[in-house]
């Protein structure tokens, strides 16, 4: 024969340990890098950084908004025509309410912690994406090249059983069991080929970057075990109820419009004979406190505020039941993987055995042919609890709330 399967599976191990190996450390940081500016949010995020920014700048002005400059004119022409002239000016600015100012600036001041928290709340996020994108790219990897090491093998076998059948040694029903085996390997190959490329295609969607050559599993520190308040999904919600309670101090500050403050400057005449006679005035305009008005503004910024802090709660209990979800994955895929290589150097045994009794005339092809599928199977399973463990791992430092 060929290869035997013993030779394929050493080149199969050597492959996976090399593939478990550090290839360029900080592969997935690079992957973060690279899909952050293409992230549609993140660019709304700088949006939303600039209006906080103004909200900081206009908290800063000498006025809650700008003033105003009014000029009136008034004659005669189309009545006495005696040359009657007044002219008004009107410069008007608003002024702000007690503790409006300093309302407004901590709103501003929120705002923009707000936003910084929910950049790396988005960031954690976009690495989720892309840990689950890196791990099904490892998962179709090695689904290919299984795929591809069982067809070759499947040819292998085929050849050598269609020489012993023409040298009278097998018969035309083993010649079609290896053939059907050989077409088998065939479509499962392209199969594997096929999900391969889509999962490229995902990872090329999120980074506009070729799939890396080789995936390596995260490093996981000891002693992290609980979700910490600096967690940048609870710091984001935090910052929210932040914003949402500054804004409830603004509206219960802001009982009314802005007061205004207006300098009059008048120039008249009562007729072309006479002279221009010039006045000056103030005018001090105070609206009314709205009861109704306040009413709406400070239960809708209750309501944000009631809901930022509910909000903030789930998300806690949410965070440690992923935690403790991730615990018992990374305890199960450890149990998995060392039973899955277990059974995978049995079958690799007994695969062996098949293979040296089949080629000694002392089995028959079908057996050979179970002894293949449940090694193929067992190798998928390895390599699959494998994949799960170093998922397992990501997803934990997910749920910690650490980048890659």
């Amino acid at each position: 024969m060929k290869p035997g399967y013993k030779t394929l599976r050493l080149i199969a191990m050597l492959a996976l340990v090399q593939s478990a190996l550090p290839a360029h450390a900080g592969a997935l940081a690079e992957a973060l890098e690279q899909a952050w500016p293409l992230h549609p949010k993140a660019a709304a995020l700088d949006a939303r950084a600039a209006e906080a920014q103004a909200r900081s700048d206009l908290a800063a002005s000498l006025t809650p908004a700008p003033a105003a400059l009014s000029l009136g004119h008034l004659n005669d022409s189309l009545g006495s025509g005696r040359g009657k002239q007044e002219w008004e000016i009107e410069l008007a600015a608003p002024l702000w309410l007690p503790g409006q100012k300093a309302g407004r600036a901590a709103e501003a001041a929120s705002v923009m912690d707000e936003i910084a928290a929910r950049r790396a709340a988005l960031r954690l996020e976009l690495a989720g994406e892309l840990r689950t994108a890196w791990w099904a790219l490892a998962a179709a990897r090695q689904a290919n090249d299984l795929a591809q090491r069982r067809l070759h093998s499947a040819r292998s076998l085929e050849a050598d059983v269609l020489r012993r059948y023409r040298a009278g040694d097998l018969s035309r029903i083993d010649a079609n069991q290896a053939r059907g085996e050989t077409l088998a390997a065939q479509a499962e190959s392209l199969q594997a080929e096929t999900a391969l490329q889509q999962a490229e295609r995902v990872w090329r969607g999120l980074t506009r970057l070729p799939a890396p050559m080789r995936l390596e599993a995260e490093a996981l520190l000891p002693g992290r075990d609980t979700a910490s308040e600096s967690h940048p999904r609870l710091a984001a919600l935090s910052s929210a109820a932040r914003v949402a309670n500054a804004r409830l101090k603004l509206a219960q500050t802001t009982r009314r419009d802005s007061p205004e403050l207006a300098v009059r400057v008048l120039r008249e005449r009562g007729d072309s004979s006479e002279s221009y006679a010039n006045a000056i005035g103030v005018k001090l305009t105070i609206p009314f406190s709205s009861g109704p008005h306040l009413r709406r503004d400070t239960a809708a910024a209750r309501a944000e505020a009631t809901q930022a802090e509910a909000e903030q709660l789930q998300a806690t209990r949410r965070l440690a039941l992923d935690l403790e979800q991730a615990h018992r994955d990374i305890a199960a895929a450890e149990q998995l993987a060392a039973m899955a290589q277990e059974r995978r150097e049995v079958t690799a045994d007994t695969l062996q055995l098949a293979e040296k009794t089949f080629s000694l005339g002392e089995s028959d092809l079908t057996a050979l042919l179970r002894a293949r599928a449940a090694a193929f199977e067992a190798e998928a399973m390895s390599m699959r609890q494998e994949t799960a463990r170093g998922s397992a791992i990501s997803q934990l430092k997910q749920a910690l709330g650490e980048l890659p």
